[in-house]
Formats: structure tokens, C-alpha cells, sequence
């Protein structure tokens, strides 16, 4: 599962041909959720709610740049993958 962005301890992760919806995994500590990219809500799993404020923050800068690396990531894509800048 490739990192495509880390900042203040979090790690943004997808998965290679993962299930939709279209979402990206976040971990923190011994935290961790699966984030839908439509609408940045929590799919699964739990983060504190300073750590998702700042992956909200994140997401939502960089939502297009998510879509193309689901898409890419995707059983259909091409299996490619950019990394995103952190949150500053």
C-alpha cells in the first residue's frame, strides 16, 4: 500500500485495486479510518479529531489529485501514483 502523503504524524495510504467507494486510508498512531474522497467523511475506523481536522484540511486541498490516484490505483488504472504535498 503505497504513502502518498505524511505530515505531523499521519500517513495517507491507498491500496492498489482497492474496493469502492473511492477513498484513501489515514493512519495515526494506533488510530486508523478509511476517508471517502467524495465527501471526506469516515468510511471506517476512527481518528481524534484533531488528526482528522487536519486530513480533512488536506483532503479537501487536494481532492483532485486524490481522484486521479484512485483512478490510477484502481483495477483498471495503470497501477501509477503520485505523491501529494503534506499539509503545511
Amino acid at each position: 500500500m503505497p504513502v502518498i502523503s505524511s505530515f505531523y504524524g499521519i500517513l495517507i495510504k491507498m491500496y492498489f485495486g482497492d474496493h469502492v467507494p473511492p477513498h484513501f486510508h489515514a493512519e495515526y498512531g494506533e488510530h486508523a479510518a478509511q476517508i471517502s474522497i467524495r465527501d471526506l467523511g469516515i468510511l471506517q475506523g476512527y481518528l481524534p479529531p484533531k488528526a482528522l481536522a487536519l486530513v480533512v484540511e488536506w483532503a479537501s486541498i487536494h481532492k483532485d489529485e486524490l481522484v486521479m490516484n484512485w483512478e490510477s490505483l484502481s483495477e483498471s488504472g495503470n497501477g501509477s501514483y503520485l505523491k501529494i504535498e503534506p499539509l503545511r
